[in-house]
This record gives structure tokens, sequence and C-alpha cells, in this order.
């Protein structure tokens, strides 16, 4: 992933980094589809760079000739599945049993690391492994498009998201200056997620944590790392330890419909549900934060109570199938690994 800019490249002045990036531009294969320095946003974007950061003009021109235009992301970007999919149809990509399998055999690889995540940061290990099951199959889908494309094309091509993307353009800009990355080289989702975990740029350089000690946070490559910066971003957004993510729910008759999926963060309480007629299946605090969470599956209506750890799953991505999804993956591999 880091190609010509190793770790020894690290003191490297921004002009040698430019030379290094000639000669990978160089022995780049394939045309571009878009030549991204005459684009008004993107002028406008490296005028920021060299103002607010100090990037060289001639380095992000060769950047933006050489970021590709890509139609299939565009493509996904307006059809995530997380919008065009049921719970029913959702549930059966992430709840396989080829990928508890992978998750157990993840388990066993890397027990140590992840209780020592849980002792750091109370994020329990199943859900480190609901996460890197549903993100990247623990690393064995990691992405085939090129962050640079990704960003550029989403950032100046999809006004819909185009300003969040233009800002983790700057965060991937400044993340490979810091990493001695080649920013021609890192591939990740057509979004611009990378890793075993798939941090966007942003939350690279927020979260990313060097948890083997060898001072380098690596989530791209080291699945050391990618633990402890899973764990450090659940702990960050608030994670409960020993707090119960989620759990069935039953309505009476008269229940109120308009309280179901009224928000992802929990604005009501546990009490306050069960007097809207929506009963937990098991005895909580009436005080607990809570959402009424319906959810579209093989027999029809499922209702869960979303509490504050369910929230923090959709800190990661926001949607309550993704969290069902990694929580439900995580329980089934804790049943395995008991």
């Amino acid at each position: 992933m880091k190609a010509c800019f190793g770790l020894l490249l690290r003191q490297l002045t921004q002009g040698r980094i430019l030379c290094a990036l000639v000669l990978t531009i160089a022995g780049f294969s394939g045309s571009a589809s878009a030549d991204y320095r005459d684009h008004p946003l993107a002028i406008a974007f490296i005028n920021k760079m060299i103002i607010e950061h100090g990037f060289e003009k001639d380095y992000l021109l060769s950047l933006m000739a050489h970021a590709e235009k890509k139609d299939s992301i565009l493509e996904k970007i307006s059809r995530p599945a997380e919008r065009r999919l049921e719970w029913k149809q959702y549930s059966k990509i992430f709840l396989k049993s080829v990928r508890v399998a992978q998750g157990v055999e993840f388990w066993q690889q890397h027990k140590e690391t992840l209780l020592r995540a849980e002792r750091e940061y109370g994020v329990p290990p199943e859900i480190i492994l609901g996460i890197l099951g549903v993100e990247t199959r623990y690393g064995r889908i990691m992405g085939n498009d090129r962050v640079l494309d990704a960003l550029t094309t989403i950032g100046f091509d999809y006004p819909k998201r185009g300003k969040f993307f233009r800002g983790e353009l700057e965060a991937f800009m400044l993340m490979v200056r810091e990493q001695s990355f080649d920013p021609l080289a890192l591939k990740g989702s057509y979004a611009g997620a990378m890793g075993y975990g798939q941090f966007i740029s942003s939350s690279y350089r927020a979260y990313a944590v060097d948890f083997d000690g060898d001072n380098v946070a690596d989530i791209l490559t080291n699945p050391v790392d990618a633990i402890g910066s899973i764990a450090n971003y659940f702990a960050k957004h608030g994670w409960q330890a020993g707090q119960p993510v989620t759990m069935p729910l039953r309505e009476s008759k008269s229940a109120d419909q308009s309280l179901k999926n009224d928000n992802l963060k929990p604005k009501h309480t546990v009490a306050s549900l069960k007097k809207a007629g929506y009963s937990a299946s098991q005895p909580l605090s009436g005080k607990l934060p809570a959402n009424v969470v319906s959810l579209n599956g093989d027999n029809g209506e499922e209702l869960w109570l979303g509490l504050k750890n369910f929230y923090v799953i959709t800190r990661y991505n926001h949607s309550r199938l993704y969290a069902m999804a990694v929580y439900q993956l995580s329980q089934m591999i804790a049943e395995e690994i008991k």
C-alpha cells in the first residue's frame, strides 16, 4: 500500500515527494477518463490546500491530472445497499455461516489482541469482529477503487455529497503527507474507505492507533492496529462497556406508531417508550435512552429497542440495517467462541 513512500521517506520534503510521484505516474498504465486540473471545484480545492496547508501547486496539479472520474463510483454512491434493500434482503448478505466461520478463525488468530482491546477500550471482541466481518470479511475484501479516484469523482462530480467528500479529499491529502503514503497507490471502497475496518481519511487521522508499538498506525495491512483502531473509534463515540446494544420489543395494540424509526440517536427512554406501548424483552432501567427500531424481516415487521450502543454502531455507518447486521453477526460469532 505504501509503495515508494515507505517509512524511510517520512522526513522527505514535499519537493522530493513530488519527484517520487512523477516516477509513479510514469509507470501508471491506463488513460484517465477525466483531467481535473481545470475543474472549477478542483481549482478551488488546490488553492485551499496551498493556502491552508502549504502544499505545492505542481504536486497537486500532477495528482489532479491523473485522478480518474469513475462512472461506476457515481452509480454506487447514488444507490447504496442500506437505502435500497430491506432487512430481509440486507441480512442475507452478511449473516452467513461462512462469515461466522471466518470470524471464528480471525478470533483464533488474534484472540490476545482482541482481549487487550476490550481491556483498554471497553469494546467486546465480538463487536470488533462484527465490524471486520461486515466491512471486509476480515481483510479479504478491502476494495479495488483508488481512493484518489473515489474522492475526486464524488467530491467534484456528485453535488449531493460533494462538500463532504471534498473534505475527505482534504483529509486524504493530509493523511498521505503525514503517513508518507503514495496517493496513487492507495485503494479502498467506492467511497474512499480503506483497510481492514474501512476508515475514511478523516477517521484514519482521528482514530487510527499504533496498537502493536511499532510507531506506525497502519490499519491498511496490520490487523493488530486495525483492531485497536476500531476499538478506539467506538470508545471515542461513546461506547458503554457492559451495556446492551439492542433487544426485541413488544408493542401493544395502542402503541404510538410515530415513534418507529423516528431518529437514529435515542431521544426517548425505556420508561417513556413503555408508556407509549413498547416493552423490552428484558428488564432494563427506565432511564436508559432508547428508540424504536422497525425492520422488515422475512416474517414481517421486527421491532427492536435501539439503545446507546446501537447508536454508536451507526456512527460507523449511519444505517439501522448496518448496525443490526454488525450486532447479529457479532452474536453469532460469540456463540461459536464461547
